[in-house]
């Protein structure tokens, strides 16, 4: 049984891709930073649902942190799926921006991808079959208000993973990234009013984690071999 391994895989769409994948067969390791009971509850799900699944809590920020909690995952065999969903909001307009508020969002994004993947991408080629897709967001096509650091983090990760798709793609790893429009989970409630989502989603209503966890579950799937390099947008029409 191939593993995957799912960051910020205890919020709401994370939650939904682990589901996701351990439906396809894939053993399934969670991470968590700031919510370890809630991962432990997702294992547990997973488990009872007849899947296999794991926690392990690091901050991903924190690249020897990452290095050895990834080291000691990686004594059990290769991971050969990579889901890099973790990322964080601090929306402000640049006028009033700190500096910490620039740099936290983009370190847990950007940076990241780089703590999470780098580490797991030899023992990956070596097996010459992986799947990596990092979770990316419509406001890095279009941008948004407020939120040109979390815009510029996405977008950051639009280019490595076209740059890691041309240096793996001989080995049989497929890297892509999944830009979610207005998803409906707790991060954004309270964001977006019905009226609001009406006027900027031409589908006229958010879409669900559960939407996102299969175009994500698709691409980590044997049937999506000859994509890589690419941004696939769900967002209903917005861009």
């Amino acid at each position: 049984m191939k593993r995957a391994l799912v960051s910020g895989g205890s919020g709401g769409i994370g939650a939904a891709i682990c589901h996701e994948l351990s439906r396809n067969g894939w053993e399934v390791i969670v991470h968590a930073n700031a919510n370890p009971e809630r991962a432990a509850d997702l294992v547990a799900q997973i488990a009872a649902a007849g899947g296999r699944a794991q926690c392990v809590c690091f901050n991903l920020v924190d690249g020897p942190q990452a290095s050895s909690a990834l080291a000691g995952l990686l004594k059990s065999g290769p991971i050969q799926g990579i889901v890099h969903n973790a990322g964080i909001h601090d929306d402000v307009p640049m006028a009033g921006m700190s500096a910490r508020q620039w740099h936290s969002v983009i370190d847990v994004s950007l940076h990241g991808f780089f703590n999470l993947t780098q580490p797991l991408l030899l023992p990956m080629l070596r097996t010459r079959w992986g799947r990596i897709v990092a979770l990316s967001s419509v406001s890095a096509l279009i941008g948004n208000r407020g939120q040109a650091n979390y815009a510029a983090a996405k977008a950051g990760l639009h280019g490595a993973v076209r740059s890691l798709a041309l240096e793996s793609g001989s080995r049989g790893v497929t890297v892509n990234c999944v830009a979610p429009g207005i998803i409906d989970t707790p991060m954004t409630a309270g964001l977006f009013d019905a009226a609001r989502i009406e006027r900027l989603v031409p589908l006229k209503r958010a879409g669900t984690p559960a939407e996102v966890a299969g175009l994500v579950g698709f691409l980590m799937s044997e049937q999506a071999g000859y994509i890589t390099g690419q941004v696939v947008s769900i967002n209903g029409g917005m861009a």
